[in-house]
């Protein structure tokens, strides 16, 4: 069996889909996308079509070492990201060949469903409690939240009152319902993280995700050991050898590998083992679609430090598609209380609409991420 084509899609709302074809007629499914360079990565994907076209699909390791090392400049969300989808179709081809899926082909799952969350607000937090009550009200028992708006490196304590005053009022209306994560974004500096950190400990916090951006994992470490609240990081680090530091110093309790930047299915999975021997807890990253779903649940299936998954159904970002509307069967990432049930289809486990896929790449999209400003018309991390 050869890999014939490759394929990418580019399909609202953010996304950049990939199919692998071969000249048996198996044919897999992948996501590789940087959220706002989706273009860039579908270049980055045909020039990796030069080595893949007339290769055995099913030589997934092999396959990847050559993607990877056999780029003299390696690494980065642009070539990570391209591997990564490369690597989720070819482990959903290796699936449909042998009819099984793709955790069975890595050792069997260890759980039957694992429990995600859902996004309550938005991109700038503003109707938190509204949309947290439903999400109770869809059966969620956990929930993310963006805590604040731009911060200088050191800011008016006016804007930690407020990001205090989002989850006090989330707090206050649901109690103790919901377990309530709350992301930074990497949109605050270490002067103020450890104002911030200390000012949120009493409303007891799932996890704090990414306090500082991960260029700075000696100041997560450093506000870690200073809080009793779990820090969480990890969607902008690409391969194990980017994680290596972040181990080594100690700067997180949770790590979040996306799996569809960071090396895919076969990066990732390694990166998670390595957690385990640190006895730090994985909940991968994926604001995305279906695909990078599917690919994360079956690391999330063979992973015991797996704890809690990401998902996009609702989010902000999906106005013109929702996370199941290019799936043929939406009803295999069905969320019932909380949770989501681990596929067992081959391959990935889902079924690509391909006509709507073809049909929604002829608007396909431009999207990149607001660019903020601070007051003194200084650039602000989004």
């Amino acid at each position: 069996m050869k890999i014939t084509r490759l394929t990418t899609y580019i399909v609202p709302p953010r996304w950049l889909f990939l199919k692998i074809e071969t000249d048996e007629g198996l044919f897999g499914w992948g996501e590789p996308v940087v959220e706002g360079r989706a273009h860039t990565v579908a270049t980055a994907v045909d020039e990796l079509s030069d080595y893949l076209v007339g290769k055995d699909p099913l030589q997934i390791e092999k396959h990847w070492q050559a993607m990877y090392r056999g780029a003299f400049y390696r690494g980065g969300p642009v070539l990570m990201s391209a591997i990564a989808g490369v690597d989720q179709a070819l482990w959903d081809i290796k699936g449909k060949y042998h009819n099984a899926p793709v955790h069975q082909l890595l050792g069997g799952q260890v759980r039957d469903r694992i429990k995600v969350y859902a996004w309550v607000g938005g991109d700038r937090p503003s109707d938190i409690v509204a949309s947290a009550e439903k999400a109770i009200s869809d059966g969620f028992s956990a929930t993310k939240m963006n805590l604040t708006e731009e911060l200088q490196v050191v800011d008016h304590l006016s804007k930690i009152d407020d990001a205090v005053e989002r989850i006090a009022s989330l707090r206050s209306a649901v109690g103790n319902k919901l377990d309530i994560a709350v992301d930074f974004h990497g949109r605050v500096h270490a002067p103020m993280a450890k104002v911030l950190i200390k000012a949120i400990e009493p409303y007891n916090p799932l996890f704090i995700e990414e306090p500082v951006l991960s260029e700075q994992l000696e100041t997560m470490a450093q506000l870690r050991r200073n809080t009793h609240i779990p820090i969480a990081t990890g969607e902008r680090l690409y391969s194990r050898f980017d994680y290596k530091n972040l181990f080594s110093l100690g700067a997180a309790d949770i790590i979040q590998p996306d799996l569809s930047h960071a090396g895919g299915i076969t990066e990732c999975k390694k990166i998670a083992a390595m957690a385990e021997s640190w006895d730090l807890a994985l909940a991968p990253h994926c604001p995305l679609g279906p695909i990078a779903l599917a690919a994360c649940l079956q690391i999330d299936a063979v992973s015991q430090n797996a704890f809690i998954q990401e998902q996009s159904q609702g989010i902000h970002y999906n106005q013109s598609n929702d996370l199941t509307d290019y799936l043929s069967d939406p009803s295999v990432l069905h969320f019932s209380d909380g949770y989501v049930d681990i596929p067992q289809g081959p391959g990935l486990g889902i079924d690509i609409n391909e006509d709507y896929v073809i049909e929604r790449s002829k608007e396909g999209h431009r999207w990149h991420n607001p660019i903020w400003q601070h007051g003194d018309g200084s650039i602000a991390e989004w």
